[in-house]
């Protein structure tokens, strides 16, 4: 089945910028707001009776009310909710929209780019983002998306670290009808970009256990608490149609609460306001042991809290965690999630709530470069964040409750649902399903009507298979390159790359076309240096300092900071627990060799018991590490066994050195080569 997609129509809210939606006067305060006792804070924890707070700021400094904004603030202050110029810029039949356009349809879903590799002018598209929270695809949506990649992107799809799809290359004129496209079968844009709540991770594993369905029901409880409720999205793309869609009556309870001065009454966006968010915020909801979401990278992790017999109880909040940073800006940095406190199951929503609401009011509105929730925390320290986010949320959070280990779940290959059905977890190289591999997908997902689920390391899960179908599925797609995990090169199994070039705006160098070949070289340099093929580092790349694919919490990040040129960051682990930090600078492509290949050498002979790569770096110390680089000379050869004397003369080892070098090997490596081809041509018979 192929889906045909209507042309796009003209609504009348496109073409009138002045939709009866309230204009932005700038927040007032209230004359009823009074400021907090001291003792606030001091009250049971069970009540919800601190006083009243209005939520009335725009930035973190509001004493004086000509405090510089960002352009970004001023172009949503006059947008009308996100919805003037961009309606009138998509009507115009330039190819582009302008720049106040360009970031009012984030909040959509949507980015303008152009092909930076083309010369002579610019090629604009866009690329869209959907929002799936847990992951969840439908059926219908993962053939929508599919037809869509064909008939109006570049004919591929993208799975993203959240846990979402990328459609590249829609150019303008065929937007509206991609996004209602979308809308109309099961799926969403809105969100998925710009200075709000984005897609909300949860174990994408479509395991029937109660915590499990728990952390995904949240995630989605969560998605929706947080979607804007103005109308923007459905006025631009479906004429004003409002989609049904069921919302649980707890999550608009929640929304609607304005017991602790959280919301702007009467407001069509009763959460963000006319402001939105200062800058992007991202939330990961997960079961204990399981980080397959990286939560200490979010701006909130909700971690749900099971009794004895594995029934939900609460949840831990951890706070503050992000990635980007900007090069050589040492007061911007990547930085881990903290422990917040704990609060029971029925209280989450009001808790999250209250945390994006501290954000909202205090985050800064002046420098994008510092306006993640990261840098509030930073500045204020964890005990004021905390009693700020209980005069919005109503109670003391309890203590962090004591959680197990984490550890790093991919969910690839066969495994049991619980139902008596199967999920199948597939490998995807960077989450770019292209050519014969999106062609064999389609077709198996469409003969057995499949639902799908995205991981948040580019990975799909396929769900509720039947376990006859086990044979011909794992055949067909194996056929197309979509192995069996143990058949994938264990490297290849963690690393996650940015699309970078060539249409990612923000890019200095290559990420996801240029990890293909890097990857080969690191295991080219494992040979060399004697480690096992089951051995493996977190390789991660990104063509920026933004940090899309997570490269700090990599053993081994890659982070673009030239043409070419790499900075290295070291000392991550595969569980996604620790931070990784610097390590080198302007490292040339052509150059990793001579860094790497002194690294894991002397990991693989300095290493403790079942010492990671990352845990290895961690304790020699950088300064160590680099003496190793700064004096390597290649691996040191150990004596040939049965005191095989390879070399009768100098000249000899030499000559054999000098061939050897050429083909990046050791003279004692290129010599056994030479014997071992020789003894088997005899063997053969093809020897004189």
């Amino acid at each position: 089945m192929t889906t045909s997609f209507p042309a796009p129509t003209t609504s009348a809210s496109l073409k009138d910028p002045k939709l009866q939606i309230p204009s932005f006067h700038g927040f007032r305060p209230s004359s009823s707001a009074s400021p907090l006792p001291p003792n606030a804070l001091s009250l049971p924890s069970s009540t919800r009776s601190l006083p009243l707070i209005r939520a009335v700021s725009t930035s973190p400094k509001p004493e004086t009310a000509t405090e510089k904004r960002s352009k970004v603030e001023i172009f949503k202050e006059h947008s009308n909710f996100i919805r003037y110029p961009l309606n009138e810029d998509l009507l115009t039949d330039a190819p582009n929209i302008g720049e106040a356009a360009t970031q009012l349809i984030k909040f959509h879903g949507s980015y303008q780019q152009y092909n930076r590799e083309e010369r002579g002018g610019r090629s604009y598209s866009f690329m869209i983002r959907t929002k799936n929270p847990s992951g969840k695809v439908s059926n219908q949506l993962y053939l929508t998306m599919d037809d869509l990649a064909d008939q109006f992107g570049i004919g591929t799809l993208r799975l993203t670290t959240r846990q979402t799809f990328q459609l590249h290359g829609v150019l303008k004129k065929d937007l509206k009808t991609v996004m209602s496209s979308i809308i109309r079968n099961m799926g969403s844009t809105l969100g998925a970009c710009g200075d709000l709540n984005r897609n909300v991770l949860a174990p994408a594993a479509p395991l029937v256990r109660k915590d499990y369905l728990f952390a995904q029901q949240t995630a989605e409880n969560i998605a929706a608490l947080l979607a804007p409720q103005s109308g923007f999205y459905y006025d631009i793309w479906v004429d004003g149609e409002r989609i049904l869609s069921s919302e649980p009556p707890e999550v608009a309870r929640a929304r609607n609460d304005n017991s602790h001065g959280t919301n702007f009454p009467d407001s069509p966006e009763p959460i963000y306001g006319t402001q939105f968010l200062p800058r992007k915020f991202k939330i990961a909801v997960t079961v204990p042991t399981d980080n397959s979401v990286d939560i200490l990278t979010n701006d909130i992790g909700v971690v749900v809290v099971t009794d004895d017999n594995g029934e939900p109880q609460g949840f831990n909040i951890y706070v503050g965690g992000g990635m980007g940073r900007t090069h050589r800006l040492e007061t911007t940095f990547p930085r881990l999630a903290e422990p917040l406190g704990y609060v029971p199951k029925e209280d989450i929503l009001y808790a999250v709530k209250a945390i994006v609401v501290t954000q909202r009011e205090n985050g800064r509105r002046d420098d994008r470069k510092y306006s993640r929730m990261k840098y509030l925390i930073s500045s204020w320290g964890i005990e004021k964040f905390r009693s700020v986010v209980e005069q919005y949320y109503g109670k003391k959070f309890e203590p962090f409750r004591t959680l197990p280990e984490w550890e790093f779940k991919s969910y690839l290959g066969w495994h049991e649902q619980g139902d008596g059905k199967l999920f199948y977890g597939l490998h995807v190289d960077n989450g770019r399903i292209a050519g014969k591999m999106k062609k064999t997908l389609r077709e198996v997902i469409e003969k057995y009507n499949l639902n799908a689920r995205i991981t948040p390391n580019q990975n799909i899960i396929l769900t509720d298979i039947r376990s006859a179908w086990k044979r011909p599925i794992t055949t067909t797609l194996a056929q197309a390159g979509l192995l069996q995990p143990k058949l994938v090169d264990p490297l290849n199994i963690t690393a996650m790359a940015c699309p970078a070039f060539p249409l990612c705006p923000l890019a200095i160098t290559e990420a996801e076309r240029g990890i293909p070949g890097i990857l080969k070289r690191i295991r080219a340099i494992f040979e060399k240096v004697g480690l096992k093929y089951s051995e493996s580092v977190v390789v991660r790349i990104t063509g920026c300092p933004n940090g899309c694919a997570r490269p700090y919490m990599a053993e081994l990040g890659l982070v673009g900071d030239g043409p070419n040129s790499y900075q290295i960051w070291l000392g991550g682990n595969a569980k996604q627990t620790s931070l990784a930090r610097s390590f080198m600078d302007k490292v040339k492509l052509l150059d990793l060799e001579k860094v790497l290949e002194p690294l894991f050498y002397y990991w693989k002979q300095k290493r403790q018991s079942k010492e990671s790569f990352g845990d290895f770096t961690n304790r020699m110390g950088f300064e160590k590490l680099k003496e190793y680089v700064e004096k390597w000379e290649g691996p040191i050869v150990a004596p040939a066994r049965h005191n095989l004397k390879l070399f009768a003369d100098k000249e000899t080892y030499e000559a054999m050195d000098e061939l050897a070098k050429l083909q990046n090997k050791s003279a004692h490596q290129l010599a056994m080569e030479v014997i071992r081809n020789y003894v088997a041509s005899n063997q053969n018979g093809k020897g004189e």
